[in-house]
């Protein structure tokens, strides 16, 4: 069994998710990037776009609008602040 990533999306009045998952593409300030499991340490703006969560390899994306923020990816996971999210 492939490895999940920990992803969560944090807004600020409260924690919108926070679940395994395969992978999620984030819309940083530079382009869209993809998150895996045992992605190496980043940080970046977010602007305003979908976030698409993928639970399963191959499977078809989950999307929630977010609005400005940041993205971080770390040891932990990554971690989504976005400033407005909707789903």
């Amino acid at each position: 069994m492939a490895s999940k990533l920990h992803f969560e999306l944090v807004t600020p009045e409260k924690l919108v998710r926070s679940e395994e998952v395969h992978m999620v593409v984030v819309p940083g300030a530079e382009g869209d990037f993809g998150v895996l499991e045992g992605h190496a340490p980043f940080m970046s703006t977010v602007r305003d776009g979908n976030l698409s969560i993928y639970k399963a390899d191959g499977a078809a994306p989950e999307t929630i609008r977010i609005e400005g923020g940041f993205a971080e990816v770390n040891d932990k996971g990554l971690t989504v602040l976005a400033e407005k999210a909707g789903e």
